[in-house]
């Protein structure tokens, strides 16, 4: 499955069926009066969060989306049929912004949450509905309403409890091959990891959902590299594992790097709770182990854990300090149902612009 996190849609709800306009004519019936139904109601357009799915993909081959329009009435006293709603079906974490990309319209959380998002024109009168004692023989009808019409974007921001964060080749990829059933594509040079990937893992018993998005570099938030765009899948997340490579020049300076990109970043992620970690512990000395961890020990003011992802070294104590941050709140089924959906190379029409 392609993975696809964004897309712009067009909806329109169904017009009105038109009132009807008509008497009864009937052998013997003499003044039979007006007769004429109502027009049936357009369909709505509504958006439903569904299993089963965690990428857009659906909306790169389809863009426009229009409800039928209600029936119009007939004589007889017949009325016209309601147009059928049509639903756009979205995984969860999905929100819905205007036009302009700014004005949040909804934000899907829940599995089988449904949002109307555009509500069909009303049908219009016939005219036996202005029938009265002093206007016997109406002779006017409504028309139906204009369905309402619009651009929207859909994003989706993968839900998971815990997101890896750090520049590219920190080892984030490895990480989640090592404690998850993930198999993300793991290669020596920058950006191998071109899509987010989510992962469930298992720490003494409890379970939770860990998100790997691409590695950020300096000037991400200009376009830099593959951009920002992704670190919204892991504005839920309730903590961050910043992982830093041992085996890069200055420690402290990557992390700083990694700091800043996500304090420009427009969220809350530099307020979430942060746990350091230095990577790839196996591939240096012991001396330049330690020189590397007191870099990083006073550029994020507080003691890095030593992992390596390789070996498994340290990895536990990296998922207790996790679980302990993440709490006994039990995880969402959808978010391990998406974890364990594990999407496939993104196109390059899914990725920002760089």
């Amino acid at each position: 499955m392609k993975f696809l996190d964004e897309a712009k849609v067009y909806i329109r709800s169904g017009d009105g069926g038109n009132g009807c306009v008509a008497f009864r004519r009937e052998k013997y019936v003499e003044f039979g009066g007006p007769s004429g139904g109502n027009g049936g109601r357009g369909g709505d357009v509504i958006v439903e969060v569904v299993d089963g799915l965690n990428t857009l993909i659906d909306y790169r081959y389809q863009q426009h989306f229009k409800a039928p329009k209600g029936t119009n009435g007939m004589g007889k006293d017949r009325h016209g049929a309601n147009g059928k709603d049509i639903v756009l079906k979205v995984p969860v974490g999905t929100q819905i912004f205007d036009e302009d990309r700014t004005t949040l319209i909804h934000d899907f959380t829940t599995l089988g949450e449904k949002f109307v998002l555009a509500e069909g024109g009303n049908g219009g009168f016939g005219n036996a509905h202005f029938k009265s004692s002093t206007n016997r023989a109406p002779r006017n009808a409504n028309p139906g309403e204009v369905g309402e019409e619009r651009w929207i974007w859909l994003r989706l921001k993968l839900i998971a409890d815990a997101g890896l964060v750090g520049l590219p080749n920190a080892g984030k990829s490895t990480f989640l091959s090592k404690v998850s059933a993930a198999k993300p594509k793991i290669a020596d040079y920058p950006f191998t990891t071109l899509h987010p990937q989510l992962g469930v893992v298992n720490a003494d018993g409890r379970e939770f959902v860990l998100a790997d998005i691409p590695g950020l570099i300096e000037g991400a938030h200009e376009g830099a590299g593959l951009g920002d765009r992704f670190l919204g899948h892991v504005e839920r997340c309730r903590v961050l594992l910043h992982l830093v490579d041992a085996t890069t020049d200055h420690a402290g300076k990557a992390y700083k790097t990694v700091r800043a990109e996500l304090e420009a970043y427009a969220g809350t992620l530099a307020d979430k709770i942060e746990i350091v970690a230095l990577n790839k512990i196996d591939a240096v000395t012991a001396e330049e182990l330690k020189k590397q961890k007191e870099r990083l020990k006073r550029a994020s003011k507080k003691t890095p854990l030593l992992i390596s992802g390789v070996t498994g070294e340290g990895v536990e104590t990296a998922l207790r300090a996790l679980v302990e941050v993440i709490g006994e709140a039990p995880v969402s089924n959808k978010a391990k149902a998406g974890a364990q959906a594990e999407p496939s190379q993104a196109e390059p029409w899914a990725m920002p612009p760089g």
